[in-house]
């Protein structure tokens, strides 16, 4: 069974006129072609090197060379990283783990390390992970393609010196690079220090990582099935070989979402899991949509300040946060809907209290009915109320159907990247707050000039608490 995607929701007549005119999807067809035609000569040109991840070959032999091997010498994997070279391992991690993976015992996890993932610098949560870690069972898996990022850097050298403390000259032992396959400073410390390194291709960024080694050494480490995730990727790329729109569903995804923003003024693009199994898949793809398709300038230097927003939500979750907005609110979001078909697993939900017609209706169905039933009445909702909706089914949440899911993802954003007019491969906004805060920090004087602006009498406009 394959991945579905039913997009009858965004349509004009399933939405009282208020959706995108079939016609205009239509247009689309000879736009898309286009954009079909140059991501194929840029995927050909191996500019966007994240198709052919898919393929594995020497980095996947590698990968499950380490992992089967000195790897399970850890009770404990430790992924830092940032960005792209975390959210992708979060995601893959909920999908394909038991949820509680980290608290079952050894043999319950058939003696897999746990996984940890410290994607970020607050001194609270990192400062207390280290102080409970067994570092003689861990290894640090640093992440970092230039070798620059700031916030992977510093909790390696936070890192390195606690292994030195407690390991000796055996802490590099317990390191493991996945950085540039030839520059950087991650690859010249692995060169001086003699540390373990797995590549990242130069031509894939960060954010169309997850199924390099930045996603997979994790996941095998872990007993994810690698081999099937890139057979689920695979499958998407022959499915989107085509160039005929209807036919493509990376395409059509892109396209409903691109119109949705530029004719029906709905910037707003929620993903919206009814899976807990899936909902780090969200937060994966507002990196991926966000910071591909927010740009100032299209390719060809042209100003023009694109990009839709990207909103993370859960169901049912935040039909009790969210969806009131969703359903009443302006006409400027499209909403994602994430589902399995056939869930791994179920419970029941006992008949009691006959009496009580508020809680007699639940008994003898399943908590998956429940769920089900949420989704398909939010969706239904929204229509009434001419609210674009989609939904994308996978068969069942396993590593096939995660890798094609996640493989479709990426070329939809390609694709949007050529809708927009913009290179959806580059992020110059955030290498501008990278450099800013190499300068910031690294000029002589900062704790000086630091002391001075915290200490800075409040402008005119700053309103004083206490």
């Amino acid at each position: 069974m394959s991945i579905v995607l039913d997009y009858n929701n965004m349509l004009a007549p399933r939405l009282g006129g208020r959706g995108i005119d079939p016609a205009a999807l239509e247009r689309m067809a000879e736009r898309f072609r286009q954009a079909h035609a140059d991501t194929m000569r840029r995927r050909d040109s191996g500019e966007l090197g994240f198709y052919a991840l898919a393929d594995g070959g020497e980095t996947v032999d590698a990968i499950r060379e380490f992992a089967e091997g000195g790897g399970q010498a850890f009770s404990n994997l430790v992924v830092l990283g940032i960005g792209g070279s975390a959210l992708g391992t979060v995601a893959l991690r909920t999908a394909l783990l038991h949820p509680f993976w980290n608290e079952l015992d050894d043999e319950a996890r058939d003696f897999y390390p746990r996984l940890y993932v410290l994607d970020n610098v607050d001194p609270a949560t990192f400062g207390a992970f280290l102080d409970r870690v067994d570092l003689p069972r861990t290894l640090f898996n640093v992440i970092s393609k230039s070798g620059g990022t700031a916030e992977t850097m510093s909790q390696y050298l936070v890192v390195r010196e606690r292994l030195q403390a407690a390991l000796g000259d055996g802490y590099r032992r317990h390191l493991l690079f996945t950085t540039d396959p030839e520059k950087g400073v991650l690859r010249a410390l692995a060169a001086e220090e003699d540390v373990a390194t797995l590549p990242v291709p130069p031509s894939v960024g960060g954010r169309f990582s997850v199924l390099s080694a930045v996603g997979l050494l994790p996941a095998a480490m872990v007993g994810i099935d690698v081999g099937e995730l890139l057979a689920g990727a695979r499958e998407m790329v022959e499915r989107c070989e085509t160039a005929e729109l209807r036919s493509n569903p990376a395409g059509v995804f892109a396209a409903l979402q691109y119109l949705a923003d530029t004719e029906l003024d709905a910037p707003i693009h929620v993903m919206m899991p009814y899976s807990d199994r899936l909902r780090d898949v969200a937060d994966w793809f507002r990196q991926l949509w966000a910071e591909s398709l927010g740009k100032q300038r299209t390719r060809g230097g042209e100003e023009v300040f694109a990009g839709p927003t990207p909103v993370r939500s859960l169901g049912a979750t935040d039909q009790h946060s969210q969806v009131q907005l969703y359903v009443e609110g302006p006409f400027d979001k499209t909403i994602t809907f994430l589902a399995e078909r056939e869930p791994a697993a179920d419970v029941q939900i006992p008949s009691a209290h006959p009496e009580h017609a508020e809680l007699a209706y639940l008994g003898g169905h399943t908590m998956a009915e429940l769920l089900r039933t949420e989704m398909l009445a939010t969706e239904a909702a929204l229509a009434q109320r001419g609210r674009m909706n989609m939904t994308i089914e996978v068969p069942r949440v396993d590593a096939r159907s995660l890798g094609g899911l996640l493989m479709m993802l990426q070329i939809a954003t390609v694709y949007a990247g050529h809708f927009y007019g913009i290179d959806p491969m580059d992020q110059p906004g955030v290498e501008l707050g990278k450099q800013l805060t190499y300068g910031i920090m690294g000029r002589p004087g900062f704790d000086q000039a630091r002391a001075e602006w915290e200490a800075r009498a409040p402008k005119d406009d700053a309103f004083v608490v206490g």
